[in-house]
Formats: structure tokens, C-alpha cells, sequence
């Protein structure tokens, strides 16, 4: 099974400045046709406030002719708490009722394809828990079925021991939940976007992937972080083994957030930092 990931399309009706790298990777996803296509999130510019922003996004998805799952992104339903938008019944509501569920599991052959909503992780939500439960009551009735799980944020950003990065990975104590339950489970694949950089490691029996952003990359606005800078995709094939691949797709421009955030993000008024862009 071959299985294309794609995150970060930042895609606007009103702010177009990405838009234009959908024409070359949606024609590089019909090339390859794969058996499925996920997108982890930040499908949107402002999809957490603006309902044009998630129809426009739907739309431009809904061109491929090959499956497609998707889970939110913190620029579609919100993010943590006592953040300019944070993550709230309302924002899951306009998500739900635009583009469909935040979280799903999918059996497909002998692998069981999960897709969570990162963003409730450490939020205190009322449905963090109910997520959680649910995560690890899809796990256990795996039936033998070999996992893979797609998230917008990854779990951390250097190390599992890691302290609380805050915007950029999970809290300790959730994260620690998470990672048993990969552990206990043998869940193979763990893939995220968020970071806007491509990343491949390993943590046990989890091969961890940060898939490239389809739509900018970051200069000098954050700190260096692991992997490379570029724009274009992830292809996982699931056979006896998990293999991945980072894709940078021909035709797409590497747009560099600095030059546009105040255009994009502007940090004059709702943001203080890169962080609210990512």
C-alpha cells in the first residue's frame, strides 16, 4: 500500500500567497496515484475563524481523484489555551460541519490507518480524554492489524525526555501517554507535519516522520530544528516493513515565511511570534 502525506497547504481564498504550489503537487499525487492520500493539518491560513477559509481549502482538495483522509491542523481548529485561538467547541464544530471528523481509523488490507486530532493533546478540552480513550480502545481491537498514525504535531521535537516545548510538540505527561501506547500496541508510523521541516527517525519499533510543508519554509524567524528545509511531501509504502520517503516536488516554490508572515500572520496585531504561523 502506498500511502502520500501532505501538511501545512496553508491554503486562502483571500490570502493566496501558497496556493499556487497546488497545481504541481496535485498533479505529482496523480502521477503516483496512491491508494490514499492524508493530510495532517494546517489545511488552511485561518480555517480556526474564517469558514471560507476550510471550504475554500475542501474544495481544492476535493480535485484529486484518488482517496483522501485529513485531520486539523492548529490554523483550522485552534490551538492551546490562553492562545489568540484557542482550541474550543466552536472551532471543532466549524471543522466537523466543513470538512468532516477530526480523527479517524480506517482498515485497509492488514494495516489499520489512524488519524488523530493533535491539537486536543494537553489542551484540556473535554474531548482530550475522550480521544485518548478512544485511541486506546482502537488499538487494543486492532485485530493483529499493523498500525499506522497520523497527527499534525509531533509528540516532541529533540527528545522524548524533553521538557515542555509549548507550540511545538505535546506536554510530557500526555506525550508519555501516547508513547506507551505506541510501544504496547507496536504501532509502526508516527508522521506529523507542524514543524515545517522534514524529519525521519525512530523511537523503539515507531519509525517518526515529520512530512515537508507544501506551502513555505522558515529563515531566520525560529531556531534551527532537526531534519532539512523543503516543500513537497511524504510517501510511506506499507509492506512487510514501513518505508518512507521525503519528497521535495518538482514545480513547487520553497516561499519563505519571513518575507510574507506580516502579510500573512500579521504580528502587529493577533501574534507575537513565528510560532503563530506555524
Amino acid at each position: 500500500m502506498k500511502i502520500i502525506q501532505i501538511s501545512d497547504t496553508h491554503f486562502s481564498p483571500t490570502k493566496p500567497h501558497f496556493n499556487g504550489n497546488w497545481d504541481p503537487i496535485r498533479q505529482w499525487i496523480e502521477d503516483e496515484q496512491p491508494d490514499l492520500v492524508v493530510h495532517t493539518g494546517d489545511l488552511s491560513v485561518d480555517g480556526a475563524d474564517l469558514d471560507e477559509d476550510l471550504s475554500f481549502s475542501v474544495a481544492l482538495l476535493g480535485e484529486l481523484t484518488v482517496p483522501v483522509l485529513v485531520v486539523p491542523g492548529n490554523h483550522d481548529v485552534g490551538h492551546m489555551p490562553g492562545s489568540h485561538q484557542p482550541i474550543d467547541d466552536l472551532r471543532l464544530k466549524r471543522w466537523r460541519a466543513l470538512v468532516g471528523p477530526d480523527r479517524f481509523a480506517k482498515v485497509i488490507g492488514d494495516w489499520l490507518v489512524i488519524g488523530i486530532n493533535s491539537l486536543l493533546i494537553g489542551s484540556g478540552h473535554v474531548e482530550e480524554d475522550t480521544q485518548l480513550v478512544w485511541l486506546s480502545d482502537t488499538l487494543a481491537n486492532r485485530d493483529g492489524r499493523r498500525v499506522v498514525i497520523f497527527a499534525h504535531k509531533p509528540l516532541f521535537v529533540d527528545t522524548p525526555e524533553e521538557g515542555d516545548t509549548g507550540y511545538w510538540g505535546a506536554p510530557p505527561r500526555q506525550r508519555r501517554e501516547i508513547l506507551d501506547l505506541l510501544a504496547e500496541h507496536q504501532v509502526a508510523l508516527y508522521a506529523s507535519g507542524h514543524l515545517h521541516w522534514a524529519w525521519q527517525g525512530s523511537l523503539g519499533l515507531t519509525q517518526l516522520v515529520w512530512a515537508p510543508p507544501t506551502s513555505f519554509i522558515i529563515d531566520k524567524l525560529e531556531r534551527e530544528m532537526p531534519g532539512s528545509r523543503i516543500v513537497g511531501a511524504a510517501i510511506h509504502r506499507l509492506g512487510e516493513t514501513v518505508e518512507s520517503e521525503l519528497v521535495p516536488v518538482a514545480g513547487t516554490t520553497a516561499h519563505v515565511l519571513d518575507e510574507v508572515i506580516d502579510d500573512v500572520y500579521p504580528r502587529n496585531s493577533t501574534t507575537a511570534s513565528v510560532e503563530a504561523a506555524q
